[in-house]
């Protein structure tokens, strides 16, 4: 039977055969796991949702992870959900507040909200993530360069843009990445 099962010619295709994938990686492996470890803290961070500001994407108590590599290389686009530092508060004010919003205005855009829709230049925005049109209005604002607009999902209940004007995107943290927990609850 022995022989049968580990020389039939369909298992010899199996990586298991040999076992030698159960040694320990070594010093060289041990090396590769801290250099990844090290890019994973350096360009990454573990993020939890504490408002409904982003309802219906992302819910209150979700674990998030946020990437801080790509906005070095390019500018954030329409669309992106960003992490950002309260632009209200200076630079010594408390750093750890960190607000995640949707970005639907880049810089030279004017952006306006009125009968429960937004337009950027003048164009109705179809955006079928958000959880209700808005009930606000704002006037036209122009986005100047080096900043964006940014509203969040639920905008009734959000602190974004319309309350303070354009963000400078040099208080942009990172670019959310993905969800990695969701509460059951």
């Amino acid at each position: 039977m022995y022989n049968f099962v580990f020389t039939y010619p369909s298992s010899r295709w199996m990586p298991c055969q040999s076992w030698g994938f159960l040694r320990w990686p070594g010093l060289e492996g041990f090396f590769r796991l801290l250099v990844v470890f090290l890019l994973w803290s350096t360009f990454s961070q573990l993020c939890f949702i504490p408002s409904s500001s982003m309802y219906p994407t992302l819910r209150v108590g979700d674990r998030i992870i946020v990437e801080k590599a790509s906005y070095y290389i390019w500018n954030p686009a329409i669309h992106d959900i960003v992490t950002f530092r309260d632009p209200t508060q200076h630079c010594e004010d408390n750093t750890d507040v960190i607000f995640i919003k949707r970005v639907v205005a880049k810089e030279g855009d004017s952006v306006e909200v009125h009968h429960g829709g937004l337009y950027v230049n003048g164009v109705a925005q179809e955006e079928d993530f958000v959880v209700e049109p808005p009930t606000y209005t704002t006037k036209l604002t122009y986005v100047p360069k080096g900043h964006v607009y940014v509203l969040g999902d639920n905008r009734n209940n959000s602190y974004d843009s319309h309350v303070w004007g354009p963000l400078p995107m040099k208080n942009i943290v990172g670019r959310y990445a993905m969800r990695c927990h969701r509460p059951v609850n």
